[in-house]
């Protein structure tokens, strides 16, 4: 288990949360994703420090009508981000741009599985 000494100065605990949606007009602020995640000094996924730091990358994806489901913010050979619960590809969720985008509080960002793309709001920024 990782502690606080295992972490470097640019990680963040951050939290997206459902950003208003069809079905959802006011969004949800039980549905969303709370990730733990290098930045740099824009906001922006530090890519270099994600590499040497793989496997204290998490993301927990929580809503209030399921299991929480634990587990690895990785990035494909192209470089595209991607949200891996388990073996295989059939759970994983696709970061749309987040190699681009800046986590910093009130910004949006979409994410995608199965071929539907839901919009979270970054909610909160923090040091673990």
């Amino acid at each position: 288990m990782p502690t606080i000494k295992d972490f470097t100065p640019g990680f963040r605990s951050v939290r997206l949360l459902l950003a208003r949606e069809k079905g959802h007009p006011e969004g949800d602020r039980d549905a969303g994703y709370d990730l733990l995640i290098p930045l740099d000094d824009v906001g922006r996924i530090a890519a270099a420090e994600w590499k040497s730091h793989q496997t204290l990358c998490r993301v927990r994806k929580f809503s209030g009508r399921a299991e929480d489901l634990i587990g690895l913010v990785r990035r494909k050979p192209g470089g595209q981000w991607y949200f891996d619960y388990a073996e295989g590809e059939g759970d994983d969720e696709i970061g749309f741009r987040l190699g681009e985008e800046q986590f910093i509080v009130g910004e949006y960002l979409s994410i995608g599985r199965k071929g539907a793309t839901h919009t979270y709001r970054v909610a909160r920024v923090e040091h673990p």
